[in-house]
């Protein structure tokens, strides 16, 4: 049974076309991996098919009564919910049912008999709706998943805005699934989750019987939980039946196959070409001239599509630092409240660690410690000597009405728009890309503009917090290339032991110094 039909579909932004001609159907029980390059257009693609985005042409058509719960990179919770307000609204539309129950139920003493047997049929289907959907258990429905992402333990009365991004992606997620929707539509779900809930959502999505469409950059837990891929690639959306490996062999080979038509049929033509050239002018063969240009005029024309421009990362490297980056004494961190033990640590020269551990425990607020952009509780920092430090933060804090080249601009003033150009090409990013404004970009695209910044600036230690989130396969295995050649230091926060592994020479795991319940 078809649960959502998608025909003709075409959309872009200003002069940069977005999807041409496309059509999806989705099935009962489907689950799908929508995958693609940065900027390919699978978030534009999700806020099309849920309404939030008007589609140039086509038609998006849901079957009747589907309940579509989606988990949205870039939800915004607003101050003053709390964690139990937020996810206790997943119910919202129980009490709305149960208002309309009300209202049969004062109609019932007025009714005449056909309308009371019309009133009992919708009154039974909507008490058999609130029991499926535990309308009688909500407090405790709440509590449970509250409980299995780690929220309980900071308090159901927290206000959403003091959360990190890992904890915020909790709230939604666990909103998401008190809600039981038909149909899953995540957008990047893993981003800012650690492993043990990433682990968890795994299992959670392998028995989910309804269907979902998830979009993912993280492929060993995409090829864990999707049967189909689509592929989202040059404004086409094609299906591949089986994981993201699967996928991969098929399009290699399909690409292959158009590759080699492509060349026989260039070489058809311009066989074609030299002979009518030749023999146009001479009568005898005048002809077959003709017959033969008739073939080249009608010929259907076999296109490759463009190259997608690669990422290229090459972090500048600063002179050489003192031994020690950075020391801690009895550094205590956290904002209002504590969120370490005392900590002494030291990092030296030339080390590459990697932070790991729960949401929430401190690993940015670490990260912004050592750089003296919030005060420890107690206890202090000493940075090393002839330090030149390079920071990607988890989130963007700039001004996104800027363009990419303000953006560059801005950070390297005395660069020439030629500089610019390339430096932003350079990170994977096409001319309409870099004329753009900054907040109509995917959020893989804003990450290789903030890369764009960093890999100019002559370091000597990266503090990387959560890099690789937004980031397409191709741009995550360059950074990691890029970072493993870098000749400076490293602290970075990740949730990818894929991307580390190789990388790191130490990892440190928060979850032994922490004063909150992980």
């Amino acid at each position: 049974m078809s649960i959502l039909n998608v025909e003709h579909l075409s959309h872009g932004f200003g002069d940069r076309a977005i999807f041409e001609d496309v059509s999806f159907r989705l099935l009962k029980g489907e689950h799908i991996g929508l995958v693609g390059a940065n900027g390919e257009g699978k978030s534009t693609f999700m806020n099309i098919i849920t309404g939030k985005l008007m589609p140039d042409e086509g038609k998006v058509e849901w079957a009747k009564d589907v309940r579509v719960g989606y988990l949205d990179q870039h939800a915004v919770l607003q101050k003053g919910m709390t964690i139990g307000s937020v996810l206790s609204s997943a119910f919202d539309f129980l009490l709305k049912k149960e208002e309309r129950m009300n209202e049969i139920c004062a109609q019932l003493g007025e009714a005449d008999e056909a309308q009371m047997e019309s009133l009992m049929e919708e009154l039974g289907v909507i008490q058999d709706m609130l029991t499926m959907h535990d309308f009688y258990m909500i407090d405790a429905k709440v509590e449970e998943v509250a409980r299995a992402l780690g929220l309980l333990d900071l308090g159901l009365d927290k206000d959403v805005t003091d959360l990190s991004g890992g904890q915020r992606t909790k709230v939604l997620l666990g909103k998401l699934l008190l809600e039981k929707p038909d149909i899953l539509l995540l957008d990047e779900p893993t981003n800012y989750l650690d492993v043990e809930h990433i682990e968890w959502l795994k299992r959670y999505l392998n028995d989910y019987e309804n269907a979902f469409i998830l979009i993912s950059h993280d492929i060993p837990f995409l090829n864990s939980v999707i049967n189909l891929i689509y592929h989202m690639d040059n404004q086409q959306l094609n299906r591949y039946v089986g994981d993201y490996d699967k996928f991969q062999e098929v399009y290699a080979v399909k690409k292959a196959q158009l590759e080699a038509a492509y060349n026989r049929q260039q070489k058809e033509i311009a066989d074609l070409k030299d002979f009518v050239a030749r023999n146009k002018a001479r009568v005898a063969t005048r002809n077959m001239a003709m017959s033969r240009q008739k073939k080249l005029d009608n010929m259907d024309m076999i296109e490759l599509a463009q190259e997608k421009p690669k990422p290229e990362f090459n972090f500048k490297t600063a002179r050489t630092p003192g031994r020690y980056i950075f020391e801690t004494k009895d550094l205590v961190i956290g904002y209002d409240e504590p969120l370490s033990s005392p900590l002494n640590l030291s990092m030296e020269r030339g080390s590459k660690i990697v932070l790991v551990g729960a949401n929430g425990i401190g690993k940015t607020t670490l990260l912004k410690s050592i750089l003296g952009l919030i005060k420890p509780v107690s206890g202090s920092v000493t940075l090393g000597d002839y330090l030149e430090i390079g920071y990607f933060e988890q989130e963007l804090t700039d001004d996104k009405n800027r363009s990419c080249l303000e953006e560059i601009w801005e950070e390297f003033p005395g660069f020439t728009q030629y500089e610019v150009r390339s430096a932003l090409a350079k990170c994977g990013l096409t001319t309409k890309h870099i004329e753009s404004k900054v907040r109509v970009l995917s959020g893989g695209e804003q990450a290789k503009v903030r890369l764009c910044k960093l890999i100019n600036k002559e370091t000597n230690i990266l503090l990387l917090d959560e890099p690789t989130n937004h980031l397409d396969v191709d741009a995550k295995d360059e950074l990691k290339r890029a970072l493993k050649e870098y000749k400076g230091s490293i602290l970075m926060v990740c949730h990818e032991p894929e991307f580390y592994d190789g990388l790191a020479t130490d990892v440190w795991d928060c979850t032994k110094w922490t004063t909150r319940l992980v």
